[in-house]
Order: structure tokens, then sequence, then C-alpha cells
């Protein structure tokens, strides 16, 4: 097992240890129950500099002789060249180059499992697209796999899922963690600024998951756990301070935001979900990307996040104000079906349909807001972080932070505010604040 994790000392933490290394060793005590946590990941290196580290990182994970290598034309020729080169004199390397505008879909997958061949294990040179396609297509394959991340543009590089688009459906499927995640700050410091800001966007996220979560919890008792910010509460200060210096080159600050990066694909993987770190404003870029208008130009997810979490910040702020009264969802399988179409539609409406509000439901969410309001909100308030404090990051880095800045029309935008809540089942504040009345009235100001 690696357990070496190259960076800077440790800050003081809440725990004894820095976190990485306590979850490699699977010794994390766990803030609720105390017992101890693990990850599937069994080698972890994040350094200033791979080169030369790279065949002997992929022989500690006791992969087989046949690698199939997948990259993209830009990932190949940053990393891919390098890693390939180097893992050659060991292993018989299949190097996969896939098309610069490749998406991840279903098609696309069966593309990259029917190109494997015989391998014994992948290796993704990339971000998000690389990484989700090989994570789910290696799973799908039962084969292990390792990552060497070219951008610090996501928090899934370690993670257990996949977002995948299926017949037009953008989902979250199960996946599988790398074996192994490999960070050359250099090449992440060297990436496109757009992407160092989309990986800050997604970071940004953690107060607004973290609320949505909480209040599905209190609401409706589904399951939540305090271990996934816990690992998070002393690189996020950090990263937040020093948003500032992402782009100007700084190992130090790039540092941070690759374990902010990792600590939070570890917080989703250990909890088995995506759910402390995709709620509402993930929700709403799902929206974004499944409907958005005809030849817009591309924008990278943390990019997109960061807007959606400014949006529903504000809107989680708002709705602690008034103690809310709810009332039944007046969408229906026929209106959904008519805003998504048919085919997409029903997907849609299978996933709304088990947390839509009927009268019953109403009513007794009703009298739990009631006996328990002050107390909710008191616990989601302290969660969540001030706006100002999370515009002020974004602005540092020059990320975008309001929809013409991701190329949106206010009005696409607050579509996709109304009814991004409809996509999935997770009670978000999106629902509770459509059942109450106050999702309307709010979309001028989020």
């Amino acid at each position: 097992m690696t357990l070496q994790v190259m960076t800077a000392p440790a800050p003081e933490r809440r725990v004894s240890g820095d976190p990485l290394e306590l979850l490699l060793k699977g010794t994390y005590p766990d803030p609720q129950t105390g017992a101890a946590v693990g990850v599937r990941t069994r080698g972890l290196v994040i350094a200033d500099s791979l080169a030369g580290m790279e065949a002997g990182l992929v022989a500690d994970l006791g992969f087989g002789k046949r690698l199939t290598l997948v990259s993209d034309p830009t990932t190949h020729g940053v990393l891919g060249v390098r890693v390939e080169a180097a893992l050659a004199g060991r292993y018989a390397v299949q190097s996969l180059v896939l098309p610069a505008d490749v998406v991840p879909d279903d098609a696309t997958v069966a593309r990259l499992r029917a190109a494997s061949g015989l391998a014994d294990a992948f290796i993704a040179v990339g971000s998000g697209t690389i990484n989700d396609l090989v994570k789910y297509a290696s799973a799908l394959e039962r084969k292990p796999y390792a990552v060497f991340g070219t951008a610090p543009s996501m928090n899934g590089y370690v993670s257990l899922t996949a977002s995948i688009t299926v017949g037009g459906h953008k989902s979250t499927l199960p996946a599988q963690a790398p074996a192994g995640a490999f960070f050359d700050i250099g090449v992440l410091a060297a990436a496109p600024p757009r992407m160092i800001r989309a990986g800050l966007g997604d970071s940004l996220c953690r107060t607004t998951a973290q609320a949505d979560w909480l209040l599905s919890h209190l609401l409706f008792d589904t399951p939540y756990r305090e271990l996934p910010f816990a690992l998070l509460a002393a690189d996020e200060p950090q990263l937040f301070d020093r948003a500032g210096e992402l782009l100007g080159g700084s190992l130090e600050a790039m540092r941070i935001l690759a374990r902010t990066l990792v600590l939070s694909g570890f917080g989703t993987a250990i909890v088995g979900s995506s759910a402390p770190a995709s709620q509402g404003e993930h929700l709403v870029s799902h929206y974004i990307d499944m409907l958005e208008p005809p030849g817009r130009p591309p924008v990278f997810h943390g990019e997109q996040v960061g807007v959606t979490t400014l949006s529903l910040a504000r809107l989680q702020h708002a709705m602690l104000d008034v103690r809310p009264v709810v009332h039944l969802d007046i969408e229906n399988e026929p209106s959904i079906r008519r805003r998504f179409g048919d085919e997409l539609g029903g997907s849609v409406w299978e996933e709304f349909s088990q947390k839509r509000l009927d009268r019953a439901g109403a009513e007794a969410l009703n009298r739990r807001i009631a006996a328990g309001w002050d107390a909710i909100r008191e616990k989601i308030a302290a969660v969540l972080l001030p706006v100002g404090r999370m515009e002020a990051v974004l602005a540092a880095a020059g990320a975008p932070m309001i929809p013409a800045d991701i190329h949106l029309e206010r009005g696409f935008y607050q579509s996709a505010l109304r009814h991004g809540r409809e996509i999935r089942n997770r009670y978000t504040m999106l629902d509770l604040a459509a059942a109450s009345g106050r999702l309307e009235s709010s979309l001028v100001t989020i």
C-alpha cells in the first residue's frame, strides 16, 4: 500500500495527523462514532513533480503487465506521453487517445470498453471527462485503474461515481475508486486558468451541498454524516484565503486546491454517494447541461457550479429568515413530460415522483417544521458561509459569478433554478422554497 502524500507539513487539524495519510492507513476517526475509517484508493501522491516516479507508482499497485492508457490530444501531450514512455519499459501499453471533443456518454463508454482489448488495467491521464469515462468503463470491465491528474478542475478523481450521460439524461452512476491517484503540482499549476477556476468553483459548493443535505436530514430523517465536512475543515479556509494565488503559479496554493479536491472526493467515496458534494447547486447545473441553448460556448462544470452555488447560497440564507409553510407540489407527470420531452421526461418523473409532496406529506412536513424550525434554522445557518465571502473567493480568481459569465440569458437561468429540482430525488432548499411558494418570488434575487 502506497502511503506517500508528498505535501507541505499539515496544518493544525481537528484530528492528530494528516487526514489524507490517516484515510490511506484506514485510521481516520469518524467524528460522530470514533470508528476508524479508510478508503479504497491504495496509492496517493501529491508532489511538486512526479517526473521519474511514474513507473514506480504504477508498479506499487500490483497491476498486470498489459495496460490501456487513455487520454485526449491535450492531456496526452501534457502528461500522457511522459507516462507512456515511463511505463513502456515494464508494461505492454496500448495508448488510446480519444477525440478532443469527447463527451462522457454511454456511447463513448461502449467504445472504450471495446477498445480495451486484453488489458489487465487502465491508466487515465486527464481530468473530469477522461477520469469519469475510465472509472466507469473499468468498473464495468471489472478491471482496476489509476489516474494521473492533469488539471485541478473537479473533485471526482477519487470518488466512487461517474457523471455519464445515458439517453440524454445526465446521471451519476456507480463506478469505482482508482487504485492510485497521482498529482504533479507543476502540471496542475500549468493547467488552463479556466480549469483552475473550475476546481475552485467545485470546491465552493461544500457549503450549499452541506446545507441542503442537512436540511433533508432534519426534515425527513435521511442519512447524513459529518465526516465529509470534517475532512475539509482545515484545508478549505486556506484555499479560500489563497484563491487569488491560484492563477499566479503558486505551488503551495495549488497543493491546497489539490488536497481539497481529493478530500472532497474521499468524502463522497466513504459515504457511498455524491450527496456531500452535489445538491441543489448541481441539480441546477445538470438542468443547464441537459437543456442548454443551441450554440452555447463550452463551459467547464466547475465554472457553472460556482455560479449556481452563489444562487443557492442566496436562496438558503433568505429561506432561513421566515418559517415556511408548505403545500402539495403542483408539478405532475404531464407537466414534467411537457418540459423535458416524453423520453427524457419519463426518467425525470421517476426521480422526482419519489420526493414529490402530496397533501398528506405536506401536512406532516408542516407539523415537523412548526415543532422545530428554530433548531433546524440554527443548525443549517451554522454550516453556511456568508454570500459575500463566497463572492470574494470567486472574484479573487477571476471566476464566473453571474449567468452571463457562463453564456446564459437570465430567462433560461431562471428556468434552471425553477425546474432543476425536478431532475433528481434529493430534497434541497429549492424544493422547500417551491413548496412554500417562495421560489418564484426569489428568482429575481438569486
